[in-house]
């Protein structure tokens, strides 16, 4: 059997609000949009989330089975699918609201033909389904790679202190972490550096942590390297799913260089620098045609191409 990656986690309609105050409504979700780019990628990818039997249930699981990702059996089980509403500003960057709860279903059962298991967001922070997500990754990094996306939600973590507890239990699990500067800033202490604060989640466990800083680039740490990857100068239209889709990306290039699975651990810890920066050069690209357009859009295989 194919192994093949679960992500787990919301997915949501995000209702976009133009600087003119315009609106449009798009299927979306953190770890939802993780896994539509890596459907899009060519990847056999499962969502595990939680939505309604509803209009916007519908849209989002037709939005993901028209890009190749598969909602897990289990899934549409919330009294009504989660919306988010996102206020862009004259730049395109986006802030948030939402409207959601998050639970995994007991009748949902992940499976172990797997290669990666990707987590994010709110699943390890918003209670009641935050301690089943964790003990779903725990039971499954014997068999798969973790990788992590802690995409900060301010106005649902609350109190960033308390937030980083329990991003921190989920960044020792993790194999791989992917984290934006402005998430970093909002997890440091007095004090602290974003720089440091990365430090020390890679010396509590992942084998990759990698920075994105928007339109700056990314920043790449392992245990032996650090180095910069610059980004292309281009038309922003809405940052809405850059970060997502740079970790589809992210996971897609580990996928092709023959680095994830659980028994390929020390491989990844080990990767050389030159793969690595092909790798996230490539997560660059696709971020890049993302935010040239509305909407958490990633390409397609034949769009990269």
């Amino acid at each position: 059997m194919t192994r093949g990656a679960l992500v787990i986690g919301e997915a949501v309609v995000d209702v976009v609000v133009a600087a003119d105050g315009s609106q449009a409504r798009h299927p979306g979700g953190s770890p939802a949009n993780v896994a539509l780019g890596l459907g899009r990628l060519g990847r056999p990818v499962q969502l595990l989330t939680h939505l309604g039997h509803d209009d916007d249930g519908r849209l989002i699981t037709d939005h993901l089975h028209d890009s190749g990702a598969a909602l897990l059996p289990g899934s549409a089980t919330a009294e009504r699918t989660p919306v988010a509403t996102a206020h862009l500003d004259a730049t395109g960057a986006a802030t948030y609201e939402f409207d959601l709860a998050w639970k995994v279903s007991g009748d949902a059962e992940a499976p172990r033909e797997l290669l990666v298991v990707h987590t994010g967001s709110i699943a390890v922070t918003l209670e009641p389904g935050a301690s089943a997500t964790a003990d779903i990754v725990r039971d499954l990094r014997d068999v798969a790679t973790v990788t992590y996306d802690p995409n900060a939600r301010p106005s649902l973590m609350g109190d960033p202190a308390d937030a980083r507890v329990a991003v921190e239990q989920m960044v020792a699990l993790a194999d791989v972490v992917k984290v934006s500067d402005e998430d970093l800033e909002w997890f440091s202490r007095d004090g602290e550096s974003i720089d440091d604060l990365a430090g020390s989640w890679l010396e509590a466990g992942p084998a990759l942590v990698v920075i994105t800083r928007g339109g700056d680039g990314a920043t790449v740490l392992t245990a032996d390297h650090r180095f910069d990857v610059a980004a292309p100068a281009v038309k922003v239209a809405d940052t809405v799913g850059a970060g997502d889709s740079f970790m589809g990306g992210l996971i897609d290039g580990l996928w092709a260089a023959g680095l994830l699975g659980a028994e390929r651990r020390e491989g990844l810890r080990a990767a050389d620098p030159a793969t690595l920066r092909r790798v996230v050069e490539r997560c660059i690209a696709i971020a890049a045609i993302t935010v040239s357009r509305s909407g958490a859009n990633p390409p397609t295989l034949a769009e990269l191409a």
